[in-house]
């Protein structure tokens, strides 16, 4: 018996085992083994082709069926999909043409549904009830009050559970003995008080009580509402939780800090610091701070101690320091401060501070190197050179924040030009961000790195139809971004439109303006005669798709051109000339 059924052939087996997806792998004999082979339509056929069947059940009934063993809920699953297959409703038209019955509605109902009703089996029952108890700190329950009830409900509350319990346990002695969790077995909610069961097992002891079966549902306490859990006489609730090793313990907050401070960077660290605190309910957050604060303070102390030389002598002010940067991202997440997690307040009068290694690094040119190359380079550029020049540097001192695309041919002196602008922005003392879309393009201009390194983006963007920049609101790169003065993007006609669309979404989003490029004065570069995006297995159309010109930043981007060889001009190579004329 063969089959054109999916995942045939199957393979040989000596022996039948249990397959992954709950289906078996029947013993199917090779022919070096005693398998039989035969010939259908003049083709060989042996085990591998054979369907699970059963030979009583295929004589009896005269034909071949299926016979799979299952032991899974995927089996399950693919039987009921079967004995069900259709939808839920349908929609169908009559012949008659008349408005009340030109469209009617019908619900089809499966076979078992359908049996269920016949045999009057109960569709569907709730049991047993739930019954929600409300959480809350004196006069911090949850009042909903309309624009004509406001006066009433503010001055009247309305009684939750908890508060019906507590004064219930001033006139019932039975209640006195349960839990506030215990209360709905016994009593219930009606009006805004509870009232004693009428029905149920009787309670012995307390013979006009009754128990009967009810879910009780605390309210969930978040974390962050510690101060709700339990009432003792302690300096706080969480206090009163640990004198009374209620807590859970932080061993594997412990065990999971360790294993992060192995491989992960210090400010990762601190974040992730910053998460447990805020939002796992940790039973000792001094304790486990206490354990880990060298590790999280690394950076800070290499930096004290090499500005003072003897560490021990400043432990107490690197440790401030560390604080004073998880307070800041803990601010961040939640709006409170350090001391509402049992922290002494750290003092920000420090004489130290953490620099942005980035912003650093952007800053770190030689302003007198970079003044002479400016002095000496500005009266080379020809006309064309110096309107653009002059065109960059008054978007800048003006904060119009424009964006331009530098169109020029290979000759025209754009690197040149590049490296000037970046000289006269650095000599100034100010960021000026040099990118380029191959490594080889970056190395060509001072400073220069490839886009992907410098704005963090991902390597899947062509397959993302929003693709932004990884880069943080509270990053360094973040902060390079905010003061910088000018970006360039050399060779971006190689690069995908999305590379220059994420970047725009992320200088909106780290600078606060909706302007494009977040109102940062950008100079894009590049020649669409030359190499396009590169598009996997894709067709013209494609790499068109992908060109910048076809993205919606296009249109508000101006375009300036170069025109003028300058190899023919310094050099006075005519092959170059001819080239440039053939080829542009």
């Amino acid at each position: 018996m063969v089959t054109a059924e999916r995942k045939y052939l199957r393979c040989f087996q000596k022996e039948t085992q249990t397959g992954e997806d709950g289906y078996p792998q029947y013993h199917r004999r090779s022919p070096e083994d005693g398998g039989i082979v035969t010939q259908i339509k003049g083709n060989n056929v042996d085990n591998r082709w054979v369907v699970p069947y059963n030979p009583v059940l295929s004589r009896t009934f005269n034909a071949h069926i299926n016979v799979e063993f299952y032991n899974s809920v995927k089996s399950i699953k693919y039987i009921c999909k079967y004995v069900n297959k259709r939808t839920d409703q349908a929609t169908f038209s009559v012949e008659y043409q008349d408005e009340v019955t030109r469209y009617e509605s019908g619900r089809y109902i499966s076979s078992s549904e359908a049996v269920w009703w016949i045999l009057c089996f109960p569709i569907h029952e709730r049991f047993p009830p739930v019954m929600h108890l409300s959480v809350h700190l004196e006069n911090g329950q949850t009042v909903y009050f309309t624009k004509d009830s406001a006066i009433h409900k503010i001055i009247n509350p309305q009684k939750t559970t908890l508060m019906a319990f507590f004064e219930l346990c001033q006139v019932d002695n039975f209640a006195k003995t349960l839990l506030y969790c215990e209360v709905p077995a016994y009593y219930v909610w009606k009006n805004s008080k509870f009232y004693r069961r009428k029905k149920g097992k009787a309670v012995s002891g307390y013979p006009e009580s009754k128990k009967d079966q009810v879910l009780r549902r605390v309210y969930t306490v978040h974390s962050g509402n510690a101060e709700w859990s339990i009432y003792i006489v302690q300096p706080s609730f969480q206090a009163a939780c640990k004198a009374l090793g209620l807590l859970e313990d932080d061993a594997h907050w412990n065990s999971t800090l360790e294993e992060a401070s192995i491989s992960e960077s210090l400010n990762k660290i601190r974040e992730f610091f910053a998460i447990i605190l805020v939002f796992c309910q940790i039973g000792d957050p001094m304790k486990l701070w206490e354990k880990h604060r060298d590790s999280l303070s690394e950076d800070v102390k290499k930096q004290i101690e090499a500005q003072q030389g003897n560490i021990d002598l400043y432990l107490d002010i690197v440790y401030s320091q560390c604080l004073i940067l998880l307070e800041d991202i803990v601010i961040s997440m939640s709006g409170k401060a350090l001391l509402q997690f049992g922290f002494l307040s750290p003092s920000r009068e420090a004489r130290f501070t953490i620099s942005n290694h980035q912003y650093v690094k952007e800053l770190a040119y030689d302003t007198v190197h970079l003044n002479e190359i400016v002095a000496e380079n500005i009266p080379k550029l020809n006309q064309e050179l110096k309107e653009i020049y002059d065109k960059i540097l008054n978007s800048i001192s003006s904060n119009s924040g424009q964006c331009y695309f530098l169109d020029s041919p290979g000759g025209t002196g754009k690197t040149f030009l590049i490296n000037l602008l970046l000289a006269k922005i650095r000599c100034e003392r100010s960021i000026a961000i040099a990118v380029a879309s191959s490594g080889i393009a970056a190395t060509l201009i001072h400073g220069g790195k490839t886009a992907h390194s410098a704005f963090k983006l991902p390597l899947n963007l062509h397959h993302s139809e929003s693709v932004n920049c990884n880069i943080s609101k509270q990053s360094d790169m973040a902060h390079v971004l905010r003061e910088a003065k000018l970006i360039i993007c050399d060779e971006c006609t190689m690069a995908h439109k999305k590379v220059i669309e994420a970047l725009n979404r992320t200088l909106q989003d780290i600078r606060g303006y909706n302007q494009i490029m977040g109102g940062l004065t950008v100079l894009l570069s590049g020649d669409f005669r030359q190499t396009l995006p590169v598009v996997l297995r894709g067709t013209r159309a494609d790499i068109v798709k992908a060109c910048l010109k076809t993205s919606f930043l296009w249109p508000h981007i101006k375009v300036v051109s170069l025109r003028i060889n300058m190899r023919v001009h310094l050099q006075h190579d005519l092959r170059a000339e001819k080239v440039f004329q053939t080829t542009h």
